[in-house]
């Protein structure tokens, strides 16, 4: 299957061994989108590095923004303004909204539920015009700086988030009506792909799939960056381990995300918008790691630094590329029908797999 498949994005292959309609064994074949990502930052200054995550997990552009610049003020050791941090985890979050919402689409469109894929990207648009309005891009959005956010929160954008997440909730009621107890849908999702608990922790498996497999873990809730812990929220976790709850859990992701945005519109603090960072960036000699609950699981960034403007090496942790290897896993003994399906409940960008 793949490269050309359409549910394999273009960019990746999965060799496949079969008996009749019963997988036996995938090997996922990756590397047609590889760009040397990581090499070529090693020639970029640090600000020259944040726009060049957009183009990783490009459904969800800021929390690579985010990951990257937290790993670098880590490095630095600079303290960030408030107002700065709650500007983030509204930006975070309402890209969480679009990557999980172009999910939907994606998932259902790929089973033959199209109808869902119209939805989901209509649902979408509402968020992207706010990422437009305030950072200029709709896909691969420069939406954070090195010590804080390029741009405020004015009452007019303020008055559109309100407004966007008032019409979520009718919006995923609709795509719920056609799904959620829909036969043919659960068909196709219910007991397929199953990955136990265990299983699923020795895999590396991070975000919405781990969770709808019974373990409680979400980088926000467990170890706070950029002020998550003064927000009250729920870490959705079903106990299933199968494409169904993998749907289930995203849909109640997004709920907690409406959450967290309003109470951070609601306590947004006065102040800066941005700490006091020189023009040219030279960070003293050392390395870090940190990573964030970005959208498809854990992402995270090692940044070394030996002195100049420019990172020595930089790598990083990729979400997508650590949860397709449970693919196999999940896929054996199912039907050849249903790689397609659970596939797509793992959320793979291969902009971040190759990067």
């Amino acid at each position: 299957m793949g490269p050309q498949h359409p549910s394999t994005h273009g960019v990746l292959r999965l060799k496949v061994s079969v008996d009749n309609e019963l997988v036996l064994k995938i090997e996922p074949v990756v590397g047609y989108l590889h760009r040397g990502m990581e090499k070529l930052w090693e020639s970029l200054t640090y600000a020259q590095v944040v726009p060049m995550t957009d183009r990783l997990d490009y459904i969800a552009a800021v929390s690579n923004n985010l990951a990257f610049v937290l790993a670098v003020e880590k490095l630095m050791g600079l303290e960030i303004p408030k107002r700065a941090q709650y500007i983030r985890v509204i930006l975070a979050e309402i890209q969480r909204l679009a990557s999980h919402l172009a999910w939907l689409g994606f998932m259902a469109n790929d089973i033959g539920a199209i109808s869902v894929l119209l939805f989901g990207f209509e649902d979408r648009e509402d968020f992207l015009d706010i990422l437009e309005i305030y950072a200029g891009g709709r896909l691969t959005v420069h939406g954070l700086r090195i010590g804080g956010v390029p741009y405020d929160l004015d009452e007019a954008l303020i008055a559109l988030i309100r407004k966007s997440l008032d019409d979520l909730p009718k919006k995923i009621k609709d795509i719920e009506t056609l799904l959620t107890k829909n036969r043919i849908w659960r068909h196709r999702t219910e007991g397929i792909g199953l990955i136990s608990a265990a299983e699923a922790i020795e895999y590396g498996l991070t975000g919405p799939a781990l969770r709808a497999s019974g373990v409680a873990w979400d980088i926000r809730k467990d170890i706070p960056y950029s002020s998550y812990q003064d927000f009250d929220f729920e870490v959705p976790v079903l106990r299933g381990g199968d494409v169904y709850d993998r749907y289930l859990v995203r849909l109640e992701e997004i709920r907690q995300s409406t959450r967290i945005i309003r109470q951070a519109l609601d306590k947004l603090p006065a102040g800066e918008i941005m700490a006091k960072v020189p023009r040219v960036l030279k960070i003293p000699a050392g390395e870090v790691f940190h990573s964030i609950e970005a959208p498809k699981g854990e992402l995270g960034f090692y940044v070394r630094s030996n002195g100049t403007d420019k990172p020595e090496r930089v790598k990083m942790k990729s979400p997508s590329f650590i949860n397709l290897q449970s693919l196999p896993l999940m896929c054996r003994g199912n039907l050849f029908s249903d790689i397609v399906g659970i596939l797509g409940s793992l959320d793979i960008v291969l902009g971040e797999i190759d990067k």
